[in-house]
This record gives C-alpha cells, sequence and structure tokens, in this order.
C-alpha cells in the first residue's frame, strides 16, 4: 500500500496559500502529520478524502487516482474529521448498525457480527447500550473509529483526534490506533509532539503549507545528537538569553528557576550541558528555520 502526493497545491480566495507544492511518500503504518494550528494540515487531510479540491498536483493511493476518481477512493476510505457529529438518542450498537446498513451490509447477521468486531477493537463493548450523544469526548472518537472500519478500509485520517481529551482518554484512544495501524496506511494529524513520538513509524513536519521534514522519528533526533544543551536560569535572565542563544524551548522549575534547552553546534558556555535530543527539539528547529527563511524572502 502506498500513498502518493506529487506537487499538491492550493491558494484560498483570501489569499491564504494553505498547501505549498506539497509532495509525501507515505507506506502502511501509522504516518504522523505534524504542524501547529494554521500549518495546512486539515486542508491537506480533506483533500486526501476527496472532502475539497486542490489547483494543481496529484494523489495516488496503489492504483486508484485519488482526484479523478474519488468514488472509487471512498470505498476503501475511513475518515475521522475533527468534529464528529453523532446522532441523539440512540446506542452505539444500533448507530452502529444504522451506518454499516449505509454502507452496504444488507445481512442483519452480518451486520451484527461486524458492529461486534468494531466495538471489541475499540473497547466500547461494555458501553454499547449507551447513547452516543452520552459519550465522554475520548469514547466520541473511539466510536468515530468504530464506524469507519465498518467498510474494512485501507486508507484511514484522522484530523486532530486527540485535542480537547483528557490523558487517560488520550492513551485509550492512541492504543486503539496502535491496534489497527499495522495492516492500514494510517495519516494521524496533530499539533502534539508526544502523541507521534512513539506511535508513528515514519512522520512529516508541516509549516506554512509546506512540508518542512520527513523521516523516522529515531532518525531526526539522531540527526542534533550532541548539539541540545540546557542550564537553568532565573525568569529575569530569559529575555537575554533568547537574544543571545537559540533557544528551543523553556519551562519552569517547582523552585521558579527556568530550564531552557538550546541548539547549538558547539557548547554555548560553560555553565551549560549536554541534554539528549527529544522529538520535540527537532519540531522547533524546523518551525524556527521556517520563520527565518520566511522572514529573509
Amino acid at each position: 500500500m502506498k500513498l502518493s502526493i506529487t506537487n499538491l497545491t492550493k491558494t484560498y480566495i483570501n489569499g491564504v496559500k494553505a498547501l505549498d507544492n506539497v509532495n509525501l511518500e507515505i507506506g502502511p503504518g501509522m504516518f504522523g502529520l505534524l504542524g501547529p494550528n494554521g500549518a495546512g494540515k486539515s486542508t491537506l487531510m480533506r483533500t486526501i478524502a476527496t472532502l475539497q479540491s486542490p489547483d494543481s498536483g496529484y494523489i495516488f493511493f496503489n492504483d486508484i487516482n485519488v482526484l479523478k476518481d474519488p468514488i472509487r477512493l471512498r470505498k476503501t476510505l475511513g475518515y475521522l474529521p475533527q468534529e464528529f457529529g453523532v446522532y441523539q438518542k440512540m446506542s452505539a450498537e444500533d448507530l452502529l448498525d444504522y451506518f454499516a446498513s449505509l454502507k452496504g451490509v444488507s445481512s442483519k447477521p452480518d451486520r451484527k457480527k461486524l458492529v461486534n468486531e468494531v466495538l471489541e477493537i475499540t473497547n466500547l463493548s461494555g458501553v454499547r447500550n449507551k447513547n452516543v450523544d452520552g459519550f465522554s469526548g475520548g469514547m466520541k472518537q473511539r466510536f468515530g473509529i468504530a464506524q469507519l472500519l465498518l467498510n474494512d478500509p485501507k486508507l484511514i485520517i484522522v484530523d486532530e483526534p486527540t485535542a480537547g481529551l483528557d490523558p487517560a482518554e488520550r492513551n485509550r484512544f492512541l492504543n486503539v490506533l496502535r491496534e489497527i495501524g499495522t495492516a492500514n496506511t494510517i495519516i494521524f494529524s496533530t499539533h502534539i509532539v508526544d502523541d507521534v513520538k512513539d506511535l508513528c513509524s515514519e512522520l512529516a513536519i508541516m509549516n506554512g503549507g509546506k512540508i518542512l521534514r520527513q523521516s523516522a522519528p529515531s532518525l531526526l533526533s539522531e540527526e542534533i545528537k550532541n548539539k541540545i544543551w540546557t542550564k537553568n536560569i532565573s525568569r529575569e535572565m530569559l529575555e537575554e538569553c533568547e537574544v543571545k542563544y537559540n533557544v528551543l524551548s523553556s519551562k519552569y522549575n517547582s523552585d521558579n528557576s527556568i530550564s531552557i534547552r538550546v541548539y547549538s553546534d558547539t557548547k554555548p558556555a560553560e555553565d551549560f550541558s549536554a541534554a539528549a535530543p527529544q522529538l520535540e527539539d527537532v519540531y522547533f528547529i524546523a518551525l524556527k528555520n521556517d520563520t527565518l527563511t520566511a522572514i529573509n524572502l
């Protein structure tokens, strides 16, 4: 299975270039699309899902020309948008049975078997008789996965699925994605680095409609080995350090000091300590470099 995206562009009527010559090759497994809000991730997801058309470019999933034959892609596509609405006053089991009938499963025994399978996969069997509109945010997202699995999709798109979930719900949802990710191509769009760090075998960093980096998370971190430095400073020193050093991130410590992480080929000063590189460092470096490039244009 392979999704190929070539020279994809999209500019909205207000002049915003949401997709700027996007090129991606995505194979089976979990693929993370990481970027801040407004990076163009949702535009790319909706375009792949055939919900909107690009200005130019090509998308192929295996032998399917996605832009020319969207109906054929939809037969093998599962899509979970950021906002997933549900019918009121229907149980999870009844609503999934209804969706299965809409997707062409005419046999009632076949629908029952299929519904039981997707409820089991998404850990919702215990609440099968509960109305879906009363589900928590994480349960609704898992129900969203259950309904998209009804047509046995080979390409699955989930757009910012963990936004607003508490840590326990987020963990349960990610475990569901891990379970189904081995047999499908799953594109997981998020602005949360931890969502993709251990979940995805490959990722791309996106900003301003452009793909900035694409590689395995471990390889990206390895590239900046011995180039991340840290030290604790007072709150009053933060602005000065941001001017003097390439500060990637900062966080408060329990004693009200601030720990800063700096990117540098060599040790910035004697009071810095070497730090193990993290995927979050790679992310911030890519965004900062993109910002500097835009300023210099």
